[in-house]
C-alpha cells in the first residue's frame, strides 16, 4: 500500500488552507509574488484575467516535487530492479555499469553519465507488461528507505508545492507534471502525492511494443529511449501533447530552462518559478557544481526574466510531506 500523504495533509491544514492556501510558506516575497499573480489572473475584473481553459501550469518533479538528492529516486528504483533480476539471471550484468548498479555502487554509474544511467534503465525496465512494471513500482515505494533519511521515497514530496498545486487548481489551473523521469514510472504515484492525474504526466517514454501474451493485449516496455523529456524536449513535449503555451511554469534545474522560459515569453501574464535548493539542514544545499539537478543558467538568467527564486531555507516553513 503506497504511503502518499496527499489527502492526510490536506485534512490536517484544512482550517489553516481555508484561510491561507499556502501555509507552509512563510510570510516573505516569494509566497506574496504567487498569491499577487494567481489573484490578478483569476479576477474577471483585472486586467490580466485569464480564462479558465488558459491557465495551465507546469511542474518539474525531480527536485521541484519531489527530492532528488543523492540521485533521482527512479535509479535507486532501478539498482534495486536490477539487483533482483540478476540474481535470477547473472548475465544480465554484461558490462561494468550494470554491476556497479547492481551493487548498488552510485558513484560509478554516475560518473558513467547519461549513457551509463540509459543502459541501467534498459536493462532493469526492459522486457515488461507496462502493467507489471507499475506493480513493481507500487512494491518498491511500499518497501524501500532513502538511504540518507531513512524515510520512505513517497514521504519526500514537498509539503510547500504540494500546497501550490492545490491552491492552482482551487482557483481554476490545471497542472500538468512535466518531467525528465520515466512517464510510467511517475504514472503511479502522482495522483495520490499530487492530485494529478495520470494522463495529464508528461515525461521520458522509451520504446514499446503491442503483443497478445496468452490471449491478452499487452503494452510492452522494449530497449531505447524513445524520447527524452527534458531541456527543450519539455517545451517540444508541451506543445505536442497539451497543445497549448501555459502561463505557469515551475522547476528546479538547468534541465528545466526552457521549459520556463518558452512559458514566460509567451504574450498576458506568466509566472516563472524556480526552486532553489539552500537548505543543507532539512535538506540539501546544491546549485552550480551539482551532479544531480545542476542549476546555473536560471540563476544567472532568471532574475532578468522575471523569475521568482524560491529560497527554500528562507521561503518554506516546512520541507517535507511526511515531516
Amino acid at each position: 500500500m503506497l504511503r502518499f500523504p496527499l489527502l492526510a495533509a490536506g485534512v490536517l491544514t484544512a482550517n489553516l488552507a481555508a484561510a491561507d492556501p499556502l501555509p507552509s510558506w512563510n510570510e516573505t516575497q516569494a509566497r506574496d509574488r504567487i498569491v499577487t499573480f494567481v489573484e490578478s489572473v483569476t479576477d474577471p475584473e483585472s486586467p490580466d484575467y485569464v480564462t479558465p481553459s488558459d491557465r495551465i501550469a507546469v511542474f518539474d518533479n525531480d527536485g521541484t516535487l519531489w527530492a532528488e538528492q543523492p540521485a533521482y529516486f527512479q535509479l535507486f528504483f532501478a539498482f534495486d530492479l536490477l539487483a533482483e533480476l540478476a540474481a535470477e539471471d547473472p548475465s544480465i550484468l554484461s558490462s561494468d555499469t550494470l554491476k556497479a548498479a547492481a551493487e548498488g555502487d552510485l558513484e560509478t554509474v554516475l560518473k558513467g553519465g547519461e549513457e551509463a544511467l540509459i543502459e541501467v534503465v534498459n536493462a532493469s525496465h526492459s522486457g515488461q507488461s507496462v502493467d507489471e512494471f507499475q506493480t513493481d513500482v507500487e512494491e518498491w515505494l511500499d518497501a524501500s528507505q532513502h538511504p540518507d533519511t531513512g524515510m520512505a521515497f513517497d514521504e519526500m514530496t514537498y509539503q510547500p508545492m504540494v500546497e501550490l498545486l492545490r491552491y492552482l487548481r482551487d482557483e481554476g489551473f490545471k497542472t500538468y507534471i512535466v518531467s525528465g523521469g520515466g512517464i510510467h514510472f511517475m504514472r503511479v504515484f502522482a495522483e495520490q502525492a499530487y492530485g494529478i492525474p495520470p494522463e495529464q504526466i508528461l515525461g521520458t517514454y522509451g520504446n514499446s511494443t503491442y503483443d497478445v501474451i496468452d490471449g491478452v493485449p499487452t503494452i510492452v516496455k522494449a530497449p531505447g529511449i524513445a524520447f527524452v523529456d527534458d531541456k527543450e524536449g519539455k517545451a517540444i513535449n508541451i506543445d505536442r501533447i497539451i497543445g497549448k503555451r501555459p502561463i505557469f511554469a515551475a522547476g528546479n534545474s538547468d534541465g528545466d530552462f526552457a521549459m520556463l522560459e518558452w512559458t514566460t515569453s509567451g504574450q498576458g501574464p506568466r509566472f516563472g518559478l524556480i526552486v532553489h535548493h539552500t537548505d543543507a539542514e532539512r535538506e540539501w544545499a546544491y546549485d552550480r557544481d551539482s551532479h544531480i539537478g545542476r542549476l546555473a543558467n536560471g540563476l544567472d538568467k532568471g532574475p532578468d526574466m522575471g523569475w521568482l527564486i524560491v529560497d527554500m531555507a528562507k521561503d518554506w516553513s516546512r520541507v517535507y510531506t511526511g515531516r
